[in-house]
């Protein structure tokens, strides 16, 4: 006789840029990388480095507390983190896999393929928040080029435009250097059917094709940016350049008016 079917709740929080994970206790560590947790009888909280803590089987004031625990931990802890929610059911028979509900399919609700599911999730919940930060840039970037196109001069400060870079380099080095969003976690390089489930997952959450709309985005913004910088740096350099003309003209004539009037006095 199979085991009844169980449903399970998963939420993934990316609450700041980074976590520290050896000032966090350790007491009731059960597995790691990432990070995994026993929370009461069934539940678990798994902490990842790059600023995401998933949590699996645990009430909503359970969530905030486990959160609110981490406060001292984590760098530039974001005011309205991004969060995601997925329903996983526990049935042995089950194909392993995101069904067409939007439900996650597992045999059982062992830590390894928790593990799995928590690694989805979290890289998920990461380029849930790019997304939508990129999409907020991207919005501004395409008026800068709308500005282009119609011909017209360069609007707006250095610093301004330089931000934008700056914010396009910093995602990249983040989701590239940390999260690593295209690379397979540890847990699944010696277990092929870990492999397996979470190649599954990963490509029904279509992570590398996110990632990869993601880089391209990221991409045409700091180029866009570039060129606007570079059109900024030119009207400013043909500024200056009239200004020297303008000096120059000016010590000619300075110079001319004290040469004529003593060409005057000598007739």
């Amino acid at each position: 006789m199979s085991e009844p079917i169980q449903a399970l709740t998963a939420r993934a929080w990316f609450i700041g840029s980074r976590i520290e994970l050896r000032d966090l206790s350790r007491g009731s560590t059960v597995a790691l990388g990432p990070l995994t947790m026993l929370i009461g009888q069934h539940g678990y909280s798994m902490i990842f480095r790059f600023g995401v803590v998933v949590m699996f089987g645990l009430s909503e004031a359970e969530e905030h507390e486990i959160i609110a625990g981490l406060k001292d931990s984590v760098h530039n802890r974001y005011d309205n983190p991004e969060i995601e929610l997925a329903k996983i059911t526990i049935d042995a028979d089950a194909s392993e896999r995101l069904d067409t509900d939007g439900r996650i399919k597992l045999r059982e609700a062992s830590v390894g393929r928790l593990q799995v599911v928590a690694h989805v999730l979290a890289k998920s919940c990461v380029l849930s928040y790019y997304e939508h930060s990129v999409g907020e840039v991207f919005d501004r970037i395409e008026r800068l080029a709308e500005r282009l196109c119609r011909g017209q001069s360069p609007q707006g400060g250095k610093n301004e435009i330089l931000g934008e870079i700056g914010n396009a380099l910093l995602i990249q080095a983040r989701t590239v250097g940390r999260v690593e969003i295209t690379e397979k976690p540890e847990i699944v390089w010696d277990e092929l059917e870990l492999d397996r489930l979470y190649e599954r997952i990963a490509t029904e959450y279509e992570l590398r094709d996110r990632d990869l709309a993601l880089a391209r985005k990221l991409d045409l913004i700091s180029r866009t940016a570039e060129t606007y910088l570079d059109l900024v740096n030119n009207r400013q350099t043909l500024r200056v350049e009239w200004y020297i003309v303008i000096l120059i003209v000016l010590e000619i004539a300075l110079s001319l008016w004290q040469v004529f009037p003593h060409s005057y006095s000598v007739f």
